[in-house]
């Protein structure tokens, strides 16, 4: 039952070509280290970019974590856009970090992500994985530091 909930809501939002609420926030932090790699916008979070000449493209440095924190500051620190940024840049393929506008850059990612199921989860219902696309790339076999 579970299962077929999920999947119906999926349904919705393909009929209605909409993207769930959490894959639409993680295209804006894909766009936003987009305009941090292009400098259109200030790297106030330091995030260090390296061209690694792979068929992936510049990939983003994540942060490490500090392993004698505290698990609540663990776990801010892993949803900070420091982090979850470079995370989701270094999922995706070459020809979308290398969009060269931003107009191209917000249709480009629509199309790749189109091929990645986005199943968000339903309330009250266990789910067997998360929606992220970190997520899906791990599940996939993509490498992300």
């Amino acid at each position: 039952k579970q299962w077929y909930q999920r999947r119906v809501r999926g349904e919705r939002l393909n009929y209605l070509k909409l993207q769930s609420l959490q894959r639409r926030r993680e295209r804006y932090l894909i766009i936003q280290t987009w305009k941090v790699y292009k400098k259109l916008s200030p790297n106030v979070s330091g995030i260090d970019f390296k061209d690694s000449g792979s068929r992936q493209g510049p990939r983003a440095e994540v942060p490490s974590l500090n392993h004698k924190a505290q698990r609540s500051k663990a776990s801010l620190f892993e949803g900070s856009f420091s982090v979850r940024g470079p995370s989701l840049w270094n999922t995706l393929p070459a020809f979308v970090k290398v969009s060269p506008t931003k107009d191209t850059l917000k249709s480009t990612p629509g199309q790749y992500l189109a091929g990645i199921p986005d199943w968000p989860p339903t309330t009250n219902y266990s789910i067997e994985h998360n929606n992220s696309l970190s997520e899906w790339a791990k599940r996939r076999g993509v490498r992300w530091s």
